[in-house]
């Protein structure tokens, strides 16, 4: 099977875009030169890699095969020229890391605080929810994972680096806020607004709130912890989300954290990749300055 690396990153240029055009522009081609070179390669293989309908592209079951070998190989070439420049005493190349959500209130600055060191380097940020972060995962299309909650399923390699306690917010006004100890069964007494099915946060809690045999009163769930906590100071119901979307406070914006019993449920933020990848220089080095850093606030 005759196919060079550049048909190779075309094709995963491809499978990321969903579009012949702008692959190629990603692979600084033309159009028709990029069709070319995929029916060339589709050809080599002897079976269809795409096909297209409605004007929109979609990968075959042999095409994502391909796509998955195809990503596999531009990585340990990226590893190797890091590997190479590293020898060199160069710190380039490009980092690619995929976090949930709510480490957006701690991940910057650790992302900041490394490019500062390597400032040759590119970074790619994705900032999703968790079920968007996890098929990233299994798709294997960044370099490192940080989330709360790892899937289960999956054979990782996985350090949980710091404490990410889940606690319940209601608004600044309600009599809860100033009492300590509060019982859960009080809590049945108002509604909830809760994140998504599938979040981390959501998922600790459930987990707690089904030991206990305690059933919340769900008003809302939504998106973002942003949104919950604008509609707690608004009075709509108790929250219930992690201390970081409270940048560390007890208290912020309208929204105080309520002293409930069994809470803060302990949890975790995990940094995480399939267990069979071999990290590349600059993913090792992000990793363990995530770890370093971390390790010093603690102290």
């Amino acid at each position: 099977m005759n196919i060079s690396f550049r048909q190779l990153r075309l094709f995963l240029a491809l499978a990321e875009t969903g579009s012949v055009t702008a692959a190629a522009k990603v692979m600084h081609v033309t159009q028709p030169t990029a069709s070319m070179q995929l029916k060339e390669m589709a050809v080599a293989v002897g079976m269809p890699v795409f096909e297209v309908v409605g004007k929109r592209i979609y990968l075959t079951e042999v095409g994502q095969e391909l796509a998955l070998t195809a990503r596999a190989i531009a990585q340990s070439w990226d590893a190797f020229e890091q590997t190479v420049d590293a020898a060199k005493g160069l710190a380039r190349g490009k980092l690619r890391v995929a976090v949930v959500s709510t480490a957006k209130y701690f991940m910057p600055h650790l992302i900041g605080s490394f490019c500062k060191q390597h400032p040759a380097i590119d970074v790619s940020l994705e900032i999703l929810n968790r079920d968007g972060v996890v098929q990233r995962l299994r798709d294997n299309l960044d370099d490192l994972y940080i989330m709360s909650m790892p899937p289960k399923d999956m054979n990782l390699g996985d350090e949980a680096f710091m404490p990410n306690p889940i606690v319940v917010i209601g608004s600044t006004s309600n009599p809860l806020a100033r009492r300590n100890a509060v019982p859960l069964h009080e809590l049945a007494q108002h509604r909830f607004i809760f994140r998504e099915k599938g979040s981390g946060t959501r998922m600790a809690g459930d987990q707690f709130f089904r030991q206990k045999k305690f059933r919340p009163d769900v008003r809302l769930e939504l998106g973002s912890n942003e949104a919950i906590k604008e509609s707690v100071a608004g009075g709509l119901g108790l929250g219930v989300v992690s201390l970081h979307a409270l940048h560390g406070h007890r208290k912020e914006n309208g929204v105080s954290v309520i002293d409930v019993q069994g809470f803060p449920l302990p949890s975790a933020w995990h940094i995480v990749y399939p267990a069979g990848k071999k990290l590349s220089p600059l993913a090792q080095a992000f990793k363990q300055h995530v770890l370093q850093q971390i390790s010093r606030r603690q102290r």
